[in-house]
């Protein structure tokens, strides 16, 4: 598993009157007084969509935050970085719900419902998950789609130890081996459906993850390092700030927003495959993101994917998610 950093350079948008979109109607604070922030982050809709539109927006600017942006191509290198002490928060899939549980990262903000992101494809003659008994099946372990494929094999009555063998690659040489016919079926996380999409055409998909929603649904979001998240409470609410006007710009004016982000950071995507992107994920206001963190239903979804890696990753005592999912910086600027 690679935790190689690529580090990526972004066109900065600066939009009329962006100094509107900040939270609370607090005023922009000064390029001298901004704070340095190590965000790791992976380049796919459902992470990054808002993280770059509040780029656009300057709405981290507007927060004083001067944030540095690192690629990474799992959330389990991102991870092993921010434990390492190379990062200070990040932004993920399903893994938010892993290392937390360990005591390993502090969880603060939720980005999405991975709700169709996550596939599964397989070759002619594969029509369902049951097909699968006996074959390789390629993706990336400890990873969203390795979550998703979890839920669907065991769904479908099939043991992932003994009835099915699971290749663990990384998820460009896992889609690869898929394309080129060295394995029957993948399990990926868009946008490398595209890929197969577009250089396998005969392939099908079997089944999202939006088949198991709201019973199996996936979440990603925000942690810190637990000393990061201890001593600077007043970085996460700025956070926070910046994030919120992105996010609600991206749920209200989708029309709008992925057209931006398409032109000036996702520029090789298609507009018409960065709205099927889109599509695949579900995202919330931030009104409706606070009701959801009060009544407990971003807990479960924490949870269920927490019981996921306590059973694969053989996690002693984990911490749930009531201990390493903190709402009470979010529901105080936004509840």
């Amino acid at each position: 598993m690679s935790n190689t950093i690529t580090r990526r350079n972004f066109l900065k948008g600066v939009g009329a009157g962006a100094s509107l979109y900040a939270v609370g109607g607090v005023p922009p604070l000064f390029a001298q007084n901004r704070q340095k922030v190590r965000v790791g982050y992976l380049h796919t809709l459902a992470v990054d969509g808002q993280i770059w539109l509040a780029d656009h927006m300057n709405t981290w600017r507007d927060q004083g935050l001067d944030m540095e942006f690192v690629q990474f191509t799992t959330g389990l290198g991102m991870f092993q970085a921010l434990v390492g002490g190379s990062l200070d928060v990040l932004a993920t899939g399903a893994v938010v719900s892993n290392f937390p549980a360990r005591g390993q990262g502090e969880v603060f903000l939720i980005n999405n419902v991975e709700w169709a992101t996550a596939q599964l494809w397989a070759a002619p003659g594969i029509e369902s998950v049951e097909d699968l008994r006996g074959k390789k099946i390629a993706t990336t372990l400890g990873t969203t789609a390795h979550v998703f494929l979890h839920r669907a094999l065991t769904s479908a009555g099939l043991d992932p130890d003994k009835d099915v063998q699971l290749v663990n690659q990384r998820m460009s040489e896992a889609v690869t081996a898929f394309i080129s016919g060295a394995v029957p079926a993948v399990a990926l996380w868009v946008p490398f459906n595209i890929s197969v999409h577009e250089q396998r055409p005969e392939a099908n998909m079997v089944v999202d993850a939006s088949e198991y929603y709201p019973e199996a649904a996936i979440v990603g979001g925000w942690a810190a390092r637990g000393d990061f998240y201890q001593d600077n409470p007043d970085v996460i609410d700025k956070i926070i700030k910046g994030w919120i006007p992105a996010n609600d710009f991206l749920v209200n004016k989708p029309d709008e927003a992925l057209p931006i982000l398409q032109e000036n950071y996702y520029q090789k995507v298609p507009l018409d495959q960065l709205k099927t992107m889109y599509e695949a994920e579900k995202v919330f206001t931030s009104d409706k993101w606070a009701t959801l963190y009060r009544d407990g239903t971003v807990n479960e979804w924490l949870n269920q994917v927490t019981d996921f890696f306590v059973e694969f990753g053989g996690i002693d005592s984990p911490r749930m998610s009531e201990s390493y999912f903190h709402t009470k910086p979010y529901l105080s600027i936004a509840g």
